[in-house]
């Protein structure tokens, strides 16, 4: 029987329309009769609609009945695997925003449940705040995405706002920046190095209504951190040595307009704590001031890491990133946007034979193809500068695949490592050694960070052990070598 946070429920046809109007429907998956009342309370004043299954057999049931916006899913049920949920969904074409319950010691499911699909994880026991930030960012996360379906990504624009691409997956980024420049929430940029995070945020802020407004963009990364407080808040005279004037920060330049916080993931512990409350009153400080101003300031940020992996770590503060992952964007590889690297290449051709006066009109078929075969690591920022310096380089009706460079093809022979463990080398007897457990523990740890790329989280997951275990013992070992 499926329950309700109040009383019984009548289930809705399958086909039954769903209201634009209607309040989301959250489906809790819990057993435990405590817990789930008090999830339930957590919720009570959220404007959702709330139902319950105990078990395994009634969540499948009320996922096909309800068609939930969202499914809060303990992973461990009285009669099988909550995983199991997620690839029922998938199965029946349904796509609720799952948020997977685990305790301490089952991050490891947690992880897979993220890499089946869902859309976060909560840690037991968690605050009503983290359920209720968590389920807010989630269900605004589905709306959007259910938007960007109904109005179809198969428009065919080649060219928005700075951007170059007709994949599918560059398409549904413009819908999702075309809506995220409408509202005032914070935007997340997640991507690998090159892929347009800043373009990105520029055409956010290119779009109604806060294109009048000034663009700011401060690299957290590449600001000592003892500068960066004054960069983003600015100073008075006298603040610090070398502050010889009053000075605005960023935040006030972009005042009415947008500030764009790249790589936000590097910024120092003792500065998030400021950002987070600059974000919460809208009001900055100057170093060296007692005055504070209110600003007003659309924020948008990017990291090119995983910033919930960056929380696990406790390098990035977990309030400051619920703040800020309001609404997430993901930008898509270079390899993984299919005949956009075509695209880009000829747009890029185009421009710089055009700067250096060359006569390049495309590519030969073999040149083609060997562009398409790269991995392009460096992404659209690697493409643009192959070309530019093939185009500085030579000259002609067409790049030939001669003048592409060596590179390419060294990218595309290396074979990304594997995780598997190696096989164990065999130890003559005359030269066996017993070597000292911690020796041991250290070079298993080492390897296994060498093997994840050094993905130190991957690391610990594969290991079975806590991430800051890992970073405990690098510090430790740190301070042996130093003595």
């Amino acid at each position: 029987m499926l329950r309700s946070a109040a009383g019984p429920y009548r289930p809705l046809r399958e086909d039954a329309p769903v209201s634009v109007k209607a309040k989301p429907l959250v489906l809790l998956v819990e057993d435990t009769v405590p817990l789930a009342q008090l999830y339930l309370e957590y919720l009570k004043r959220e404007p959702l609609q709330a139902r319950r299954a105990e078990t395994l057999a009634e969540a499948k049931e009320a996922l096909v009945a309800l068609r939930p916006a969202a499914v809060l899913l303990d992973l461990e049920l009285p009669d099988g695997n909550g995983l199991d949920l997620v690839e029922a969904a998938r199965k029946a074409g349904l796509d609720p925003a799952f948020i997977v319950i685990t305790a301490h010691g089952s991050v490891n499911a947690a992880v897979e449940a993220m890499r089946a699909g869902a859309h976060d994880f909560l840690v037991k026991p968690f605050t009503a705040e983290r359920l209720v930030t968590t389920m807010r960012n989630a269900l605004e996360g589905r709306r959007l995405k259910r938007i960007v379906e109904t109005l179809g990504s198969g428009v065919g624009d080649t060219a928005f706002e700075g951007f170059i691409g007709a994949d599918l997956s560059m398409q549904a980024v413009y819908r999702v920046i075309d809506l995220a420049a409408k509202s005032r929430s914070t935007v997340f940029i997640t991507g690998e190095s090159g892929t347009g995070k800043e373009v990105c945020a520029e055409a956010i802020h290119r779009r109604r209504p806060r294109r009048d407004g000034a663009f700011v963009a401060l690299n957290c990364g590449a600001v000592p951190k003892e500068l960066m407080e004054s960069e983003i808040f600015g100073h008075v005279k006298g603040a610090f040595t070398g502050a010889a004037s009053d000075r605005d920060g960023a935040a006030l330049r972009a005042d009415g307009g947008t500030l764009f916080l790249d790589e936000v993931c590097e910024m120092d512990p003792a500065l998030q704590v400021k950002l987070l409350r600059f974000i919460q009153t809208g009001s900055i400080q100057a170093v060296g001031s007692d005055r504070t101003r209110k600003v007003d300031v659309r924020i948008v940020c990017a990291t090119n890491r995983d910033p919930l992996a960056e929380v696990e770590a406790g390098r990035f503060r977990e309030d400051l990133y619920y703040r800020l992952h309001v609404i997430p964007l993901q930008l898509p590889p270079l390899r993984e946007r299919g005949s956009d690297v075509l695209l880009l290449a000829r747009h890029f051709l185009t421009a710089f034979s055009a700067e250096e006066g060359r006569g390049f009109k495309g590519f030969a078929p073999e040149a083609e193809a060997r562009l398409c075969a790269s991995p392009w690591p460096g992404n659209v920022r690697q493409l643009q500068n192959v070309i530019r310096r093939i185009v500085v380089v030579h000259d002609g009706a067409q790049v030939t695949e001669a003048m592409l460079p060596s590179e390419l093809e060294a990218e595309r022979a290396v074979e990304p490592a594997s995780p598997a463990r190696p096989a164990p080398q065999a130890v003559p007897a005359e030269s066996a050694v017993i070597v000292p457990l911690a020796q041991v523990e250290r070079e298993t740890i080492e390897r296994a960070i060498e093997l994840c790329g050094g993905n130190m989280t991957e690391a610990a997951i594969r290991l079975g052990i806590n991430v800051s275990t890992i970073y405990r013992k690098r510090q430790s070992w740190a301070g042996r070598a130093a003595e």
